[in-house]
């Protein structure tokens, strides 16, 4: 008997991400095109690309696998990936392939899907089958194959951008902008072109070589760059933004970080003051600062499983405002639903032009009252071992439990979640207490020496 055959290795929970060409190659894109065009049924699909040196191979051979498939390809070159849900939305095509890895390291590249109206294609949504079928597919092109048109839309989008705010009220403020060698910059520079401020933009060049390292400003050791410039030009706020930059990062008038948690309690709140009573949904890591902004402002929060594809569709579901993550993704009803890199630093300009604050007096009750230890990674030998051991130790004494996202303990003047990545062998950690900072980071220290064994 033939054995069964299963989804390639690089498809993973929520996109296609691995090693190149060992995992991911030239022959599996183009298998990936035929499969996609065959399951969604489609006839007209967009493609992007992100600036890594493997990308525009991989788009070439997924370009053709969807045309051999019978459908026809707008290819939109080199940007990021909310330009390809953009375009699937505003063109009203069948659905969108980015090809990108946005964060990981240089060997690696990935894929990230939508059906129409940019609806995620995730494992449960489609594409384990877009998988098993480009093991399986049949390779025969068929008579007449579909057409590729290419197309610049960076102006048409940054213009959609701008069309959501009256920039020209917005106070000429001072802002350093870090690309990061990867995509945002060109657009950064074709929507600061039309704001009445001062930008300074740092590593704006994509370039697939990443000079100045991946571009990932969660991590602590690539933030430096933006603070110093932050300090160095006297800057009212910083930018960065990750290779795909579908995520973005907060630094204040003093180089400090902005946790993403406290991003998405300003974000919901300048959300709930445009439309009263709306919902917004919340990933579970941290959450106590979110549902007291999101109460008080007369919302309703949503908690709801960590991930994009699983908050995308809760917010469809509860036709919810605003989502947010703290990990850096923020999603717009008014923008499909998707998560995007651009409108989170135009909200926050507004706000800065509207309550006359600077960053650090907009956030700076929230991290009083919900002081947290953002989010820590730990590669662990037996991850299952040390979960163990977190329940036994604090689940007596747990004043409720919730197993949404991995597993969240109450434990009255302070919280905490303990949750397996999706894409990384990691388990990851976050606490945040009730206004007690050394709270938090005494119970931050003691968890972490419980899984370090």
């Amino acid at each position: 008997m033939a054995q069964k055959s299963t989804k390639p290795a690089c498809f993973k929970a929520y996109d296609i991400r691995g090693k190149v060409p060992g995992e991911l190659n030239t022959d599996l894109a183009y298998r990936v095109g035929l499969s996609t065009a065959r399951y969604l049924k489609g006839q007209n699909f967009v493609v992007g690309r992100d600036c890594r040196l493997t990308s525009e191979e991989l788009c070439r051979e997924l370009t053709r696998g969807l045309t051999d498939a019978g459908a026809n390809v707008l290819d939109i070159g080199e940007c990021g990936t909310e330009m390809v849900y953009y375009t699937t939305f505003a063109r009203e095509l069948d659905g969108g392939v980015m090809v990108t890895a946005s964060h990981n390291p240089m060997d690696h590249n990935g894929m990230k899907l939508v059906r129409d109206e940019a609806k995620p294609i995730s494992g449960d949504s489609g594409l384990n089958e877009i998988g098993t079928g480009a093991i399986d597919c049949d390779m025969e092109p068929v008579s007449t194959p579909g057409k590729v048109t290419r197309e610049d839309i960076q102006a048409e989008y940054v213009q959609y951008l701008l069309g959501k705010y009256k920039v020209d009220t917005f106070k000429p403020l001072k802002v350093v902008a870090n690309g990061g060698n990867g995509c945002a910059g060109p657009v950064v520079r074709a929507i600061a072109a039309a704001l009445p401020c001062e930008f300074i933009h740092v590593f704006d060049e994509p370039d697939g070589n990443f000079p100045n390292g991946i571009p990932n400003p969660l991590l602590p050791d690539n933030r430096s760059a933006t603070a110093d410039a932050v300090r160095e030009h006297g800057a009212d706020l910083g930018l960065a933004w990750d290779g795909d930059f579908d995520r973005c990062f907060f630094f204040d008038e003093k180089g400090d970080f902005i946790e993403g948690y406290y991003l998405v309690g300003l974000l919901a709140a300048a959300a709930l003051r445009s439309n009263p009573g709306g919902g917004i949904v919340h990933d579970p890591r941290l959450l106590w600062n979110t549902v007291d902004i999101v109460t008080a402002a007369g919302g309703r929060p949503i908690m709801n499983k960590t991930g994009h594809a699983f908050i995308k569709e809760r917010m469809r579901q509860e036709d919810a405002e605003y989502g947010g993550e703290m990990s850096a993704h923020h999603y717009f009803r008014d923008f499909a639903y998707c998560d995007t890199g651009m409108l989170p630093w135009l909200s926050v300009l507004e706000e800065m032009t509207v309550t006359g604050k600077p960053l650090s007096a907009l956030v700076a009750a929230m991290q009083a009252a919900y002081p947290a230890s953002g989010e820590i990674n730990r590669r662990l030998d037996d991850p299952a071992a040390a979960l163990d051991r977190i329940e036994k130790k604090y689940g007596p004494e747990a004043k409720g439990i919730d197993q949404t996202d991995g597993i969240s303990m109450d434990m009255g003047a302070w919280r905490f979640n303990l949750r397996q990545s999706n894409t990384e062998p990691v388990i990851r950690l976050n606490v945040e207490s009730r206004a007690d900072q050394a709270l938090m980071e005494e119970k931050t220290a003691e968890i972490l020496a419980l899984l370090d064994g």
